[in-house]
C-alpha cells in the first residue's frame, strides 16, 4: 500500500505552500489510493484443474464487472455451501484465486468478482464504485437457485475486508434475504481512515499532513463502527502476528468490536498467505460448519 501514497505524497510535501493547497484540493478523491489494479491474467482456474464460468455483471451507474463462479466438486446441488471471496487491493482475481481454489474440493462453491478498474471489469476503481460492485455481485449471487437453500458466506482479505464489513452490516440490518452464514475476515484494516493516517504518520515527510490528508478518505465506512452491525451473523476475524503490510493491532481492533458471536484466529504468515498453511484451512472450515 506505501509505495504509491509514498511518491504522492513526497510530490505534495515538497511543494510550495500554494502547490501544495491544490494538491490537497485535488485529493479530495484520494481514495484511490487504496487501489493497486492491472489487467494482467496471471493464472485462470482451469489452469488449477477447477471447473469455472465467467460471469458478467452489469453495475447499476453503467459499469461491467468480471467474476469467475467455481462450483463445488459435490453431486449437482449437494454443495456445503458458498463463499462469496473479496480480494485484496493489488492486481486482480487472477492473482488473488489461490486463496481459494481449495475450496471447491472442499464441497464449497466459491464466486469472486473484480472491482470496476480490476482485470477485465470497467471504469476506475473507488471506494463508493467498489462497494455498489461488491453489493452488485452479492445481489447476483443470492439470485442462483444452487445458492439460496445453501449457508452463504462472505470471505474478505485486506480491502475486501475492508468492502466486506460494509456489505454485511448493510445486508443484515436491512434484513435482506438470504440472511448471511457467517463472515470471515483475513488481514482486515480497521477503517480506511485509520489505515490511512497511520500510513502517512509512519513516514517523516508526509507526518506532518497525515491528520489533513486522511480527511480527504470518507469515513463513512470504518470497520469498527460497521462490525457490530454484523450480528447475529457470526463474524471470524484472521490476523496475523507476522503482517507487514496491514499491521496485527487492526484485527484485534475489529475483534474487540464485533458483537457476538464471533472469534479471532491469530496466525503466523505474511500478509495475503493465510491459506497457504493446512491449519488455518481446517480453522475456516470449523468455522463455517458450527465446530468448536
Amino acid at each position: 500500500m506505501a509505495s504509491r501514497t509514498t511518491r504522492l505524497l513526497l510530490i505534495v510535501a515538497n511543494a510550495r505552500m500554494p502547490g501544495l493547497l491544490a494538491a490537497l484540493l485535488l485529493l479530495s478523491g484520494c481514495s484511490s489510493v487504496f487501489f493497486y489494479p492491472d489487467r494482467v491474467t496471471y493464472i485462470t482456474p482451469d489452469r488449477l484443474n477447477l471447473e469455472y464460468e465467467d460471469i458478467y455483471l452489469d453495475t447499476a451507474d453503467g459499469e461491467t464487472l468480471h467474476g469467475w463462479w467455481l462450483p463445488a466438486e459435490t453431486p449437482e446441488n449437494d454443495a456445503r455451501g458458498t463463499v462469496y471471496f473479496l480480494h485484496g487491493n493489488a492486481q486482480n482475481i487472477s492473482s488473488h484465486i489461490l486463496n481459494v481454489a481449495w475450496l471447491p474440493e472442499r464441497g464449497y462453491n466459491v464466486f469472486t468478482i473484480d472491482y470496476r478498474g480490476y482485470g477485465q471489469s470497467t471504469g476506475d476503481p473507488d471506494i463508493e464504485g467498489a462497494l455498489h460492485d461488491v453489493e452488485t455481485g452479492l445481489r447476483w449471487l443470492v439470485a442462483q437457485p444452487q445458492v439460496s437453500e445453501r449457508p452463504l458466506y462472505i470471505l474478505g482479505q485486506s480491502l475486501g475486508g475492508g468492502l466486506g464489513i460494509a456489505l454485511a452490516s448493510e445486508w443484515t440490518q436491512r434484513e435482506e434475504q438470504p440472511r448471511l452464514d457467517g463472515v470471515i475476515l483475513d488481514g482486515t484494516f480497521s477503517g480506511f481512515r485509520k489505515i490511512a493516517r497511520e500510513k502517512l504518520g509512519g513516514f517523516w515527510l508526509t507526518w506532518p499532513l497525515q491528520i489533513p490528508l486522511s480527511w480527504t478518505i470518507p469515513d463513512d465506512y470504518e470497520g469498527v463502527d460497521h462490525i457490530p452491525r454484523i450480528s447475529p451473523v457470526p463474524v471470524m476475524v484472521i490476523h496475523s502476528v507476522r503482517d507487514g503490510i496491514i499491521p496485527f493491532h487492526h484485527g484485534e481492533a475489529l475483534y474487540e468490536a464485533a458483537e457476538q458471536p464471533r472469534e479471532f484466529l491469530q496466525t503466523d504468515t505474511p500478509h495475503g498467505a493465510t491459506f497457504v498453511i493446512p491449519r488455518y484451512r481446517k480453522e475456516m472450515i470449523r468455522f463455517m460448519e458450527g465446530g468448536k
